[in-house]
């Protein structure tokens, strides 16, 4: 009885900060953009139907594609590399740097990076700069179709590097060093020791760099908002719900975006909780 009592104030906390939130938001799902008509399955009906929504859809898929695979692969090429040389530090702050800046904050930074002023204008932009010294014409890179969402991935890839890399090399200096000499006296070069010996070792904490880096994506809109404003085919579930909510005042509408959010991150978040525990049981 007294570990049931002591439970409460944390079911209570849970109840109110995490269920009746998520419960509330799948309720409103089933109700019209004022929320407070009823109206069914109808919201989810249109969702499905838009086209639009469709596209947003395969969006969300390109990022979870690249952006997780990617930030990770460089966080632990860089956390390996970095440790090789007298200036791995300095390279280590600098590539967590970006970690500081705000979406948004990096998002105008970017902006100057694909800055367009017009075939004829004096461009400003690093990219076309780069683009126009090799004697190839300037783009206006965020309204590529298809490739622009790439354009927009390179921003969250710059920032989450730096948190792949921090974990990653903390997790680096727990491989014992005694395996990666014995790889050494068997002739292993260090490609193989790296794939072969240390890759194995971590493989929890790529995991879960990589499942955290995963939600992440999932919940992105700053740089949706920041650089093309859902505009040329670039949006995302995150900056649909933004839309509808906050700028259409759709109440029902955003909570069935929101809901099918949810259902996507769920198994994710299962994942994660599991990868965790399991990293737990080893140590």
């Amino acid at each position: 009885p007294t570990r049931r009592s002591s439970d409460l104030p944390a079911l209570l906390l849970l109840g109110t900060y995490l269920f009746y939130p998520l419960f509330e938001t799948f309720r409103l799902s089933f109700y019209d953009a004022t929320g407070e008509v009823f109206v069914g399955l109808t919201n989810y009906q249109w969702v499905f139907a838009d086209q639009n929504f469709f596209i947003t859809i395969r969006n969300n898929f390109l990022w979870l594609l690249v952006v997780p695979a990617t930030a990770t692969a460089f966080g632990l090429v860089v956390a390996v590399l970095a440790d090789r040389v007298w200036w791995g530090g300095f390279a280590k702050s600098m590539v967590f740097m970006p970690m500081a800046i705000s979406f948004v904050g990096a998002s105008v930074i970017w902006k100057f990076v694909y800055d367009f002023r017009g075939p004829e204008a004096d461009q400003i932009g690093i990219l076309n700069a780069i683009v126009m010294g090799m004697g190839f014409q300037p783009q206006a890179w965020v309204t590529i179709p298809f490739w622009n969402n790439f354009f927009l991935m390179a921003i969250l890839i710059w920032i989450q590097t730096g948190f792949a890399m921090v974990i990653l090399s903390a997790a680096l200096r727990g491989v014992p060093n005694e395996t990666i000499e014995a790889a050494r006296i068997d002739g292993a070069s260090p490609l193989k020791i790296f794939l072969r010996v240390i890759v194995p070792q971590v493989r929890g904490t790529i995991m879960a760099v990589f499942i955290t880096t995963v939600i992440g994506v999932m919940k992105v809109f700053d740089v949706i908002l920041a650089m093309t404003g859902g505009n040329f085919n670039t949006s995302v579930l995150g900056y649909e719900y933004y839309r509808l909510f906050f700028v259409e005042s759709n109440v029902g509408g955003s909570a069935a975006v929101v809901t099918v959010l949810c259902i996507i991150i769920a198994p994710l978040m299962w994942l994660q909780i599991r990868t965790a525990r399991h990293q737990e049981e080893i140590r």
